[in-house]
């Protein structure tokens, strides 16, 4: 049998799981979704844009803010990071932000028309102690209104569930790439650390943000095999981040060789059709992306934005910008995405 055959015997005879409404619960080999990834272009935008219609508003756009609560010294050793302790990058260390302050930052992205806000922090775990101050972030953001996210390392089982109890709307924690290239991208976590993790997030009743980073020197298979597992997991996460590497001087990816813009456009495509109920997001690297390419994120099933001026350390697409290239495509504002976990 062909893999084209395969590929579509699996999404015939795949069960049905309910998220929103029944939709097909496939178990990708990296094989068939390098087969999307090979299809031509138009062929393949398509399809993204078909399954993308058959779950979401088309011209609907969900914006997400994100602020380091907790910047620098990092123990990781991820090769494209800027907040490692590892490498000279020239950022300074600070301290974890005290609740007033993340909660003004909050309201400032309210006010800008942000509907989540993401927290996150440079650690490879969280102390009990720092824990206390998100989760009373946590709750003081909610109170605005916004969806709330973090990002703050490794979780415990204890500690998912009592962000849970704080009333955390989003977990993210990527996956980076595929197993296989792992390794070349870090080597103070393991994979395995990362899935459980997940885990953790998932049986304490939160949903995943779980996505990872193109141009960090990987192939398409590795690019494949990311999305495969991604979309794999026991409930493929409901918010996939896909980022395109800002290369940071001084980290030891700097100089890695970036991907085409195409290959870029092909990831979210692949991305969508892998898993068609999640919300996919432009991350990290738009700012270097023009107008045009962003439009046709957009056409493959992209449904997400980070918005604001920074992205943790590096910068953002200005909101003025984004503001205008939405109304240039007819994007709205989505209403509030947040979907229970299954």
């Amino acid at each position: 049998m062909s893999n084209a055959s395969a590929t579509q015997q699996a999404i015939e005879e795949a069960p049905l799981i309910q998220v929103e409404k029944a939709v097909p619960m496939i178990r990708w080999s990296v094989e068939q979704v390098l087969e999307l990834y090979n299809m031509p272009f138009n062929d393949l935008m398509f399809k993204a844009q078909t399954v993308h219609r058959e779950h979401f508003d088309a011209n609907s756009l969900q914006l997400s803010s994100l602020l380091s609560i907790k910047t620098g010294a990092c123990p990781e050793d991820c090769k494209y990071c800027p907040q490692s302790a590892r490498y000279s990058t020239g950022l300074d260390a600070e301290r974890l932000m005290r609740v007033n302050s993340i909660v003004d930052a909050a309201k400032k992205a309210k006010s800008n028309g942000a509907g989540r806000f993401c927290m996150g922090a440079a650690w490879r775990s969280p102390k009990d102690k720092d824990l206390v101050v998100v989760e009373e972030a946590v709750r003081q953001v909610k109170e605005l209104g916004l969806e709330t996210c973090a990002t703050l390392g490794m979780l415990s089982e204890e500690q998912a569930l009592s962000l849970k109890a704080a009333g955390l709307d989003y977990y993210n924690h990527n996956l980076d790439t595929s197993e296989e290239y792992y390794k070349e991208v870090i080597t103070t976590r393991s994979y395995e650390d990362r899935l459980d993790t997940l885990e953790h997030v998932r049986s304490a009743g939160m949903n995943v943000c779980s996505g990872g980073i193109v141009g960090m020197g990987e192939t398409r298979r590795d690019r494949a095999g990311l999305l495969a597992n991604l979309a794999n997991l026991p409930v493929p996460p409901q918010s996939v981040p896909i980022n395109n590497l800002v290369q940071v001087k001084g980290t030891p990816f700097e100089k890695v060789e970036p991907v085409g813009d195409f290959e870029f456009i092909r990831t979210i495509a692949v991305a969508r059709i892998t898993m068609p109920t999640s919300y996919v997001r432009l991350s990290a690297g738009r700012e270097e992306m023009n107008d045009q390419m962003q439009a046709l994120c957009f056409m493959a099933g992209a449904n997400s934005v980070f918005y604001g001026e920074e992205l943790l350390t590096t910068s953002n697409a200005s909101v003025d910008h984004d503001k205008a290239l939405m109304t240039e495509l007819g994007l709205t504002p989505a209403a509030s995405c947040e979907r229970e976990p299954q």
